[in-house]
């Protein structure tokens, strides 16, 4: 009973957490504002959102090919359509279950190219570790890059006073937490470290590849995919066209964290957009706009390639 709670519980807080935002993001706004983001929505240029989408279909192509790499290294084959669909199906079913893509696209490939799910599934832990490598760096240089202005915008929030109690404590719990780590043997930290063990022991031996240098050649093209998608959708809208590229990266950043630790996004991602583009000068209508046409047309979009993965997935495998 506790474990269907706790899972009912974390399918459905992201969701009410989402409509939470949607309420409070629009309770703020007055009729002429509502009316200004509608307006918004029906001039955008559309064209610069097809672009981005296609940006979202080379990234998905070079997932799927990028899999297939760390499949052959462990004496598997499968069909490069299979692998398609299965990365399309995963993003779908990450916007209902967080989490859930992975599982199905182990599942999807034992069922079609008989892929055991073990190994298809350790391949897939590996290559998140490299996607979170990936979406860390891109958070260290939009610090490098922004440095001025995040330190502004920290100071102008918190006295430089509060600032070294805050990173005294920060630095008094990360070495109470670092002695735990290397010393106590409670089961919970034993078993922490046992995860952590087994986060680098998938990195390792992800540079064992003999394809290595492909596999982070495709690994860098995703992320470079993703941040043009971002990119290009700033010109849809006269009142983003000109942000800076800082801001772009920030609102980058921002935007796939909302979509990492949520259910892809709902609700968090155009509130959470708004916000730090307000802060780059960016009118909260035109924002809250900008983040709604982003994350409703990439939305759309998996919805669709999700759901022709499966029609189509039984058609093109009638043998299997």
């Amino acid at each position: 009973m506790k474990l269907n709670l706790k899972k009912i519980i974390s399918l459905l807080l992201p969701i009410a957490l989402g409509v939470f935002l949607i309420i409070y993001a629009y309770q703020k706004f007055e009729p002429e504002e509502i009316a200004i983001i509608k307006q918004q929505f029906v001039q955008a240029d559309y064209t610069f959102i097809f672009l981005s989408l296609l940006f979202n279909l080379v990234a998905l192509w070079s997932r799927a090919t990028r899999w297939n790499i760390t499949l052959q290294h462990l004496g598997y084959t499968s069909k490069g359509v299979n692998r398609f669909f299965a990365v399309c199906i995963s993003y779908l079913m990450n916007m209902t279950i967080p989490r859930s893509g992975e599982l199905s696209r182990a599942l999807f490939l034992k069922k079609y190219d008989d892929v055991p799910v073990d190994k298809s599934f350790g391949s897939i832990i590996g290559e998140r570790l490299v996607d979170l490598i990936f979406l860390l760096s891109f958070i260290v240089l939009a610090f490098v890059v922004q440095f001025e202005i995040l330190k502004k915008f920290v100071l102008d929030q918190i006295s430089f006073s509060n600032l070294i109690i805050i990173g005294s404590v920060l630095a008094l719990i990360g070495s109470v937490g670092l002695y735990l780590y290397l010393k106590s043997t409670h089961p919970k930290i034993l078993w922490f470290k046992n995860k952590i063990s087994g986060l680098v022991e998938g990195f390792l031996s992800i540079t064992q590849l003999q394809q290595w240098k492909a596999f982070w050649l495709h690994s860098f093209l995703i992320w470079l995919c993703y941040f043009a998608m971002f990119y290009i959708t700033i010109f849809a809208l006269p009142e983003t066209s000109s942000l800076s590229l800082g801001g772009v990266l920030m609102a980058f950043i921002v935007g796939g964290l909302a979509i990492t630790l949520t259910n892809s996004g709902f609700g968090t991602y155009p509130f959470l957009i708004a916000e730090i583009l307000f802060f780059y000068g960016i009118a909260s209508t035109a924002g809250t706009s900008f983040g709604w046409i982003i994350w409703t047309s990439q939305t759309l979009f998996i919805v669709l390639l999700g759901s022709l993965s499966f029609i189509l997935a039984p058609i093109l495998n009638q043998k299997n």
